[in-house]
């Protein structure tokens, strides 16, 4: 199959971008996107052109590396998949393609279609953890926690923090990703204690980050690779919420009168 892929192309973030066309032939239907990716770059290359540079890593859908958005739509057609899991046949033979990196304020362009998600981290780094002392490996039965429970917290856990919930939200919100974090540990026994402050320390980091408020556009729902429910968004709010009227920072201990 032959399609026309149409690139965005940015030096650096200090740079003007623009879109580049590049015809492709013999497109396989197997070949999945980051693999067509790599002919153009190998075609480019030896062309002494500019490879076009994207994020990859496992190519399992599993690391959250990549990202991209094709024809309009976070990692592209398919739903429920990452775009390392999007394949040629999702395409037809003549079919344009238009490929754009995520668009955030908070997502600063690197180059081509690779952007600096490390906001993420830092809101993950603000409270997205338990300080709990586990020591050893425990039973997998030494904490009796009821099976809804246990799949609700898994369901938030899947959230590989790929960031396509900001790139498909109108408002470039974080909302998804905070909220599965936050849900995450909030429904097991293991982060009740750091349960106020970690739902207001992720918020607080959000909003320094700039991402935009969640609007209820649930397009981060639908572009989700993971598929996670905006129902953890709900959890969130009421999180926040809760802490926000309730919460006591400990006092801090020694040194003062």
């Amino acid at each position: 199959m032959k399609i026309t892929l149409k690139v965005w192309r940015q030096k650096s973030a200090d740079h003007d971008g623009r879109f580049a066309a590049y015809p492709i032939d013999q497109v396989s239907p197997d070949m999945s996107f980051l693999e067509m990716l790599d002919v153009v770059n190998e075609t480019l290359v030896k062309k002494g052109e500019e490879p076009i540079a994207f994020d990859h890593d496992c190519r399992e859908g599993i690391c959250g590396s990549c990202g991209s958005v094709i024809n309009g739509r976070a990692h592209g057609p398919g739903r429920g998949i990452a775009t390392c899991q999007l394949h040629m046949r999702s395409f037809k033979d003549g079919d344009e393609v238009v490929l754009e990196p995520w668009r955030a304020k908070a997502f600063p362009i690197i180059k081509d279609l690779v952007v600096d998600r490390t906001a993420l981290d830092r809101i993950q780094q603000a409270g997205g953890y338990t300080g709990a002392k586990t020591g050893g490996i425990p039973d997998g039965n030494a904490v009796l926690i009821p099976k809804p429970i246990a799949d609700e917290a898994m369901d938030a856990a899947a959230c590989i923090g790929c960031g396509a919930c900001v790139a498909a939200c109108p408002n470039s919100s974080a909302m998804l990703f905070v909220a599965a974090k936050v849900s995450q540990l909030a429904l097991l026994p293991q982060g009740q204690a750091q349960r106020k402050e970690r739902a207001l320390r992720m918020v607080e980091q959000m909003d320094k980050e700039g991402f935009g408020n969640c609007s209820n556009n649930y397009a981060c729902e639908a572009e989700c690779p993971k598929q996670i429910s905006v129902a953890h968004i709900a959890r969130l709010n009421r999180e926040f919420l809760i802490a926000k009227a309730t919460y006591q920072k400990p006092a801090e201990v020694g040194g003062g009168f």
